[in-house]
């Protein structure tokens, strides 16, 4: 704490320095004046928590001091000392909020108890300031929050919409009497890390700063207000009341700012007039339409309306991901990148050739590229798709796709994308059909194995975690049988080599190759030589 002794005689300002226990109280800097109209000059830049004061001084009186104490500096505490036992003085003192009037000659006790209770009152006062501080920025803090979630509420609660908007007008946040308004849609893209580098990576700061701008450029709430919406933390939305300003401006205005403090200019959605409140919900859907179905290939328009002619270019755009799906699997299964690189990269010139390519239409081609990734892995490898999808999500999460909401579309930057993309997948599906071809071959020597024991098809492919259908194609496709017809030939090959033995009788045969019941093992042994084992056997005799 800081105290200001006031006295025109220098010897009393050194009694009282040395009679008070300034550090007992917790006051560190002592300073002095030697009238009144010095002590205000110093407050001004000094300002002490505690003045002890005389009353009468040629250069400024102490009533005048204490009075200018109350109406200025209403927490600084003061004491009045003085030689004259006036009740005037005493009752002005009083009168003004001191602590206390003590006469000359200066008792220690008096004075240190008078200075404790000084220093007590404005700790407290203090105390309760703080309080008062702190609950006013929460309140601060909190109610624009609160306002924003009323403000959200007009689009996200329709069946309470009336008591929403009675609470904004009762709350002032928005006018009484607004009959129409126009909704617009700020779009920021959240993939901005330059900018939001600019605010220490802060959305909720670059968001308020940009919220801000917009207030500005409306010109009060008279005109219209822009919050950010609560319902997608990437938007902020401007309503604009009755015709009282045009968006085309507003959103001008906005971009030139932006464009002016950040080399930024944002996308906005919006719609045309219409009935406040009833109509919100309806109007934040067309806006967000409106940006959905914007022209990327636009780059000079920055507001755009539902109703735009260019927004009917989106029924011409019948280009689909199904118009190149075979292609790409094909390109993706020989492995050749020449295939790859103009499977991947010829896509886009498709819809810049068409003249209109929007936002809606990129994320159904990534949505498809996604779905056909993972259908993909599941005809290579039902097993290990868990396995390979996982990989591979994890490089796209290292290199995501382009924003689809950034301010202007880079073709060559979604190119190279979705060409690593393919390359990512065709690598992981060569390395699988290479494993495939190892496991194929153990396989073939597992079978050659045990093949004196049950073996079926489903014991194979859980033993080499391989799905039954690649088995079965595998076993067509090198050996052009089935699976079952490989096991029974080998089987039968053993068979005639043991039937060379003598000693061996047909059933200890039968048993040796896996087919213990000896009828079946005789019946099929026809089947495939044209005789039975015992007339095989006879022949080897002959």
């Amino acid at each position: 704490m800081k105290a200001l002794i006031v006295d025109d005689e220098s010897r009393v300002r050194k009694a009282i320095r040395l009679l008070v226990n300034w550090e007992e109280h917790g006051i560190h800097e002592i300073r002095e004046a030697d009238g009144g109209n010095k002590a205000i000059e110093m407050m001004n830049e000094y300002k002490p928590q505690l003045v002890i004061t005389d009353m009468m001084m040629d250069a400024g009186n102490g009533m005048e001091l204490t009075a200018w104490i109350e109406r200025f500096s209403k927490t600084c505490k003061f004491i009045v000392i003085s030689g004259h036992d006036d009740f005037e003085y005493m009752r002005h003192t009083v009168q003004h909020g001191g602590i206390d009037y003590i006469l000359k000659p200066i008792d220690a006790d008096i004075i240190n108890s008078a200075v404790a209770t000084a220093v007590k009152a404005w700790l407290a006062e203090e105390h309760s300031r703080q309080i008062q501080l702190e609950q006013s920025i929460m309140l601060n803090e909190i109610k624009p929050v609160h306002d924003e979630k009323l403000l959200s509420r007009l689009i996200d609660d329709v069946a309470n919409i009336n008591t929403t908007v009675q609470r904004l007008i009762k709350n002032r946040v928005i006018p009484d009497g607004i009959t129409d308004v126009q909704l617009v849609i700020l779009q920021f893209n959240n993939a901005d890390q330059p900018l939001l580098e600019r605010f220490g990576n802060d959305v909720d700061l670059l968001l308020f700063a940009i919220e801000n701008i917009c207030h500005e450029c409306i010109g009060g709430n008279a005109n219209g207000i822009a919050f950010k919406y609560w319902g997608s933390f990437e938007q902020i939305i401007l309503l604009l009341w009755d015709h009282k300003v045009d968006a085309a401006f507003i959103t001008s205005q906005i971009n030139q700012t932006m464009h002016t403090l950040f080399s930024r200019k944002f996308h906005f959605g919006t719609t045309k007039l219409d009935k406040f409140p009833t109509s919100l919900a309806k109007q934040y859907d067309e806006a967000i339409a409106a940006l959905d179905h914007r022209n990327l290939l636009d780059v000079a328009s920055y507001l755009h309306d539902a109703s735009e002619p260019l927004l009917r270019l989106q029924h011409h755009a019948d280009y689909s991901f199904a118009d190149v799906r075979e292609e790409w699997r094909v390109a993706l299964l020989s492995g050749n990148q020449h295939l790859i690189e103009k499977c991947s990269t010829s896509w886009l010139q498709q819809f810049v050739n068409h003249g209109y390519l929007s936002p809606h239409l990129l994320q159904n081609w990534l949505e498809d590229m996604l779905s056909f990734r993972n259908s993909l892995l599941q005809e290579i490898s039902s097993n290990q798709k868990n396995e390979l999808l996982a990989m591979l999500e994890q490089q796209d999460t290292a290199v995501p796709p382009p924003s689809i909401n950034d301010y202007s579309i880079k073709i060559h930057d979604w190119r190279q994308w979705v060409l690593q993309f393919n390359l990512n997948l065709s690598q992981a599906i060569t390395n699988s059909l290479q494993n495939k071809s190892r496991s194929f071959s153990d396989i073939v020597s597992y079978i050659e194995l045990h093949y004196n024991e049950e073996l079926t098809l489903q014991e194979i492919a859980d033993t080499f975690q391989i799905s039954r259908e690649y088995i079965s194609r595998k076993f067509k496709q090198d050996y052009a049988i089935s699976f079952t017809e490989y096991l029974t030939s080998f089987r039968l090959n053993k068979a005639k080599a043991l039937l060379r033995n003598r000693n061996l009788k047909l059933n200890q045969i039968a048993e040796m190759v896996g087919i213990p019941d000896i009828k079946y093992f005789s019946k099929v042994f026809k089947k495939h030589e044209g005789v039975t084992p015992n007339e095989y056997r006879k022949t080897l005799m002959n």
